[in-house]
């Protein structure tokens, strides 16, 4: 028995040393699928964070590459600077080259390998950039076959694009102030910014329009960029009694005629009228609000008792460029190429000035054998020196696109035709600027008064120095305290270089007061009279400033005042501003109804971001791993 048992018990033995041989042949086979699958996984982990750490490597290259040529650019406002460094620019031959790091991180080398214009469009240049990141482990500031490393392509688009300050009735670049005025001493019908404060004490002007305040730490002294006082403004059934009576108000929103707010009738036309109610539609601002740098918010005050407000959107304003008129030649040359474009009208008529070139002409009453005549005085668009133009109800200063003026444009009277002067010294009104056919904003269908005020009068004043409005002769403590400092403020460019403040009583290269014109005050004082009208576009590169309404009876502006500092003191009252929404472009085209060729700012534009391709070394080769 005992044998028996034994033989029973080395067989189960037997069977137990197989299964414990499985289980460790098992235990084997995990544990190496283990440490296999592991260190694939820890592979795979450190490749991802070496693939994240040289994309932003990378990015910081491309980022680095823009703004060296963005700076400039914004600076100068044109493309001498960018022509130089990068035309020619190719995948062999990059352009523009440039080297950094982000520290503890890797190391990147950028370049510009492409660079064209637009066919047909001179004021864009496309460039590509190649960025080139990876983790220079050894510090040699070389990208080694063993390193990781990336190669990335951007596409961007630096333009001188239409600019947005011509959106507003009024705008400032440093302080805007409306001091002094009561509801009815100061009506605008339009929207008002600043790239600075914005200031309405002493008073509640009324504003039927958005008002807008940034901060600006460019300026001398630095601005918060807040909207100080409590401004009026008018219901919509007040606004449109009053519109009824003045052909230059913008119409009142309808939705009758404009459509339920967010729908595609209404996106039409939202910007180009009047609505006292501020709110969000379609994710953008609409109506009539306040916005500086503590947000966006709707108010209500309508002279019955204090102002009300409600938040909309507490992200702060941004400052808006303003163009910069120093290069002259740049306007030079756009009134000698031009050539009208417009074909038809949106009504289907023939624009009887397609393929016209810039021109301003004056009645000349010796021309014509003594029977009187028009006479161009631009050649090719362009006038070298200053001139003076007066145009009457029967005999009005004709002008036809872009032409320039090389010095000053001292000018009064009537004006018929749509385009714009651009002056190398300054623009001077000594009278009033009339259309000889102005635009009518009011009718029942937007689209109709849209397609008759396209044939309407139109034109803009320029200047490289400053608007100056009044007879010079005359000035006196005002307005010549607001045309120099402490008034008139100091600012820095993107570069951090200081721009003295203006100073409209000293002297420059001509020998006259820079607020003076190069035919002196006796000239203007011959012709000068009440400035109380001003149909046109204004536009300073320093300040807009002078005595108006010296002629009793208030001042009407119809269309813009644009400057860097506004220095104008009014000498009767009440003041009336009506935004010429014609300059203005449509947010579904892109286009204004007329184009007239107005100053143009930088804008950059990022298109396309193109991985070329990630390599990775593993054990001595290189794997690609593409996006």
């Amino acid at each position: 028995m005992n044998k028996l048992v034994n033989k029973k018990f080395n067989k189960k033995r037997g069977m137990a040393l197989l299964a414990a041989l499985g289980v460790l042949m098992l235990l084997g086979v995990a544990s190496s699928s283990y440490m296999d699958s592991a260190t694939h996984s820890a592979r795979t982990a450190k490749r991802q964070t070496a693939d994240v750490q040289v994309t932003g490597v990378c990015e910081a290259g491309v980022q680095s590459m823009l703004r060296s040529l963005w700076r400039p650019f914004k600076v100068n406002q044109d493309f001498v600077d960018m022509d130089d460094l990068c035309d020619g620019a190719s995948l062999g031959s990059p352009s523009a080259a440039l080297t950094g790091e982000i520290t503890g991180v890797g190391k990147f080398a950028s370049g510009v390998i492409s660079y064209t214009t637009p066919a047909g469009n001179s004021y864009a240049r496309t460039l590509t950039i190649r960025s080139v990141g990876w983790l220079d482990k050894n510090g040699n500031n070389i990208a080694d076959t063993n390193e990781p490393k990336k190669t990335v392509d951007v596409q961007a688009r630096y333009e001188l694009a239409r600019s947005g300050v011509f959106d507003y009735t009024y705008f400032v670049n440093n302080y805007g102030w409306m001091n002094g005025f009561g509801q009815n001493d100061l009506v605008v019908n339009g929207d008002m910014r600043a790239n600075g404060n914005f200031d309405f004490t002493g008073g509640n002007p009324t504003i039927n329009g958005t008002i807008l305040a940034c901060n600006n730490d460019k300026l001398v002294p630095a601005a918060p960029g807040r909207i100080f006082g409590s401004p009026y403004k008018q219901t919509n059934g007040t606004y449109a009694t009053a519109a009824a009576s003045n052909s230059r108000a913008r119409p009142v929103y309808d939705s009758s005629t404009l459509g339920a707010k967010g729908s595609n009738t209404y996106e039409a036309w939202r910007d180009f009228v009047f609505d006292t109610e501020g709110q969000v539609v379609n994710g953008r601002l609409a109506g009539s609000a306040l916005a500086d740098a503590s947000g966006t918010r709707s108010w209500v005050n309508t002279g019955g008792g204090a102002m009300t407000t409600n938040v909309l959107d507490s992200d702060p304003t941004k400052e808006l460029i303003m163009p910069d008129l120093q290069n002259i030649s740049e306007y030079q040359a756009l009134s000698s190429a031009y050539s009208d474009p417009k074909a038809t009208f949106g009504d289907g008529t023939a624009n009887p000035g397609f393929g016209q070139p810039a021109y301003l002409e004056v009645w000349d009453a010796s021309a014509g054998g003594g029977s009187g005549a028009y006479t161009r005085i631009t050649t090719n668009g362009v006038l070298t020196g200053s001139t003076i133009v007066v145009g009457t109800s029967t005999r009005p200063i004709k002008i036809h696109g872009p032409v320039t003026i090389t010095q000053d444009c001292v000018i009064k009277g009537y004006v018929q035709g749509q385009g714009t002067v651009y002056a190398g010294r300054n623009v001077h009104i000594v009278g009033n600027i009339t259309y000889s056919n102005p635009p009518d904003f009011r009718g029942a269908n937007p689209t109709t008064v849209e397609q008759a005020n396209e044939k309407k009068d139109i034109v803009a004043l320029c200047a490289r120095g400053s608007v100056i409005l009044g007879n010079p002769q005359s000035f006196g403590y005002y307005p010549l305290y607001y045309m120099q400092p402490p008034f008139t403020k100091a600012r820095y460019d993107e570069d951090g270089t200081l721009i003295p403040a203006y100073d409209g009583t000293q002297k420059d290269a001509t020998g006259f007061k820079k607020y003076q014109s190069v035919f002196g005050d006796k000239a203007l004082n011959d012709i000068s009279s009440g400035v109380n009208r001003i149909d046109s576009i204004l536009y300073s590169n320093f300040v807009g400033g002078g005595n108006i309404g010296t002629g009793g009876g208030g001042v009407e502006f119809n269309g813009t005042l644009i400057c860097r500092d506004e220095a104008l003191v009014t000498m009767s009252l009440p003041i009336k501003m009506n935004y010429d929404n014609r300059i203005r472009e449509k947010a579904l085209t892109k286009k204004p109804v007329i184009d007239i060729r107005l100053p143009r700012s930088p804008v950059l534009l990022r298109n396309t971001w193109q991985d070329r391709g990630f390599l990775w070394n593993t054990g001595g080769s290189t794997v690609n791993h593409n996006d």
